[in-house]
């Protein structure tokens, strides 16, 4: 009688184990399910933002340049003379980077740079860009890009694209411009390192 008894606890501990290893292989089979569905999610994602950074330098001529912890976007937003109002011309392309934020880069801090040409004091400059970053900061709100995610700075005539070009002359409107910095956390997907651009 004692005989059988440890046998029947035996079977009963052979059983249990198979039950354990067969659930265990279920949860590894299921987790390595969601990585791969994970790793096509984000190739997708990768070969989507490719497309979209490469649609805004072909159809607006925007550049864009890798950074160590982002990226920069040099778009055609430029401002008339003395104004920091955002011009018609300049709502196509700001449409598209607000839709690629939102979309591929939901967190990341995006800075808002405003330049001026050197016409006036320097001062008066610093302030012009700096109103032009808040127009555009202000517009990219409109457009659902979270308003804690955007910073502004206004480096007045810093920087200028076409030295000493001011007013009317020839270059001076590539000086009033704005820059976007888009920083990406750590463990941002997709990672910039990913996706590669002819600047």
């Amino acid at each position: 009688m004692m005989g059988l008894l440890v046998v029947s606890a035996g079977c009963a501990t052979k059983g249990q184990l198979r039950r354990g290893l067969e659930a265990q292989s279920a949860a590894l089979a299921a987790e390595r399910d969601e990585r791969i569905a994970m790793d096509q999610r984000l190739a997708a994602d990768v070969t989507g933002l490719r497309g979209e950074l490469e649609g805004l330098r072909r159809d607006f001529g925007t550049r864009i340049t890798m950074l160590e912890d982002g990226m920069q976007f040099t778009v055609p937003v430029h401002f008339a003379f003395d104004r920091a109002a955002v011009t018609a011309e300049a709502q196509p392309v700001l449409d598209r980077f607000s839709a690629v934020v939102n979309k591929y880069y939901p967190g990341s801090k995006i800075t808002v740079e405003g330049f001026a040409d050197p016409a006036g004091t320097a001062e008066y400059n610093r302030r012009l860009s700096q109103q032009r970053a808040d127009a555009v900061r202000q517009y990219l709100v409109q457009r659902g890009v979270p308003g804690q995610q955007l910073a502004i700075v206004g480096y007045g005539e810093e920087r200028l694209v076409v030295p000493g070009a001011s007013g009317s002359e020839q270059g001076a409107q590539l000086n009033r411009r704005v820059v976007f910095v888009v920083e990406t956390p750590p463990n941002a997907m997709p990672r910039n390192d990913e996706v590669t651009l002819m600047q």
